[in-house]
């Protein structure tokens, strides 16, 4: 048996999730997305990612971003890998890609703020 916190909703019920004769069973939960939730985290658990990449422009040297989808959770170290290898060399925004497709997962990691927009306005 192991023991999760489910984080679908605001209720953070206590779940107890086990296999008996091939079939999960899980209690402790208030609604059905919580059943969901820990089937999923038992069999292929899924999660996001926000971080930043380095820019070229000294006055904004980071911008933050994220993955567009969840990902595979044992391959978020080999996303931040790619993440922390990018240097963003031209003006962009919110909801650019600055990954396409990173790994082949179908996720692109995207950019979450206009700051470097804004510098550039600044600017002129």
């Amino acid at each position: 048996m192991k023991e999760l916190t489910c984080i679908v909703c605001p209720n953070g019920c206590s779940l107890r999730v086990e296999k008996k004769d091939g079939q999960w069973e899980v209690s402790g939960n208030q609604c059905k997305r919580g059943i969901t939730f820990a089937i999923e985290e038992m069999t292929h658990p899924m999660r996001t990612i926000s971080s930043t990449v380095r820019t070229s422009f000294p006055e904004v040297p980071v911008i933050p971003v994220r993955v567009s989808a969840e990902i595979p959770k044992e391959r978020i170290f080999d996303v931040m890998k790619q993440i922390n290898q990018v240097r963003v060399e031209k003006i962009c925004g919110t909801g650019d890609v600055v990954i396409e497709n990173v790994l082949g997962l179908q996720v692109d990691v995207i950019v979450t703020s206009d700051i470097l927009r804004e510098w550039e306005k600044e600017q002129k």
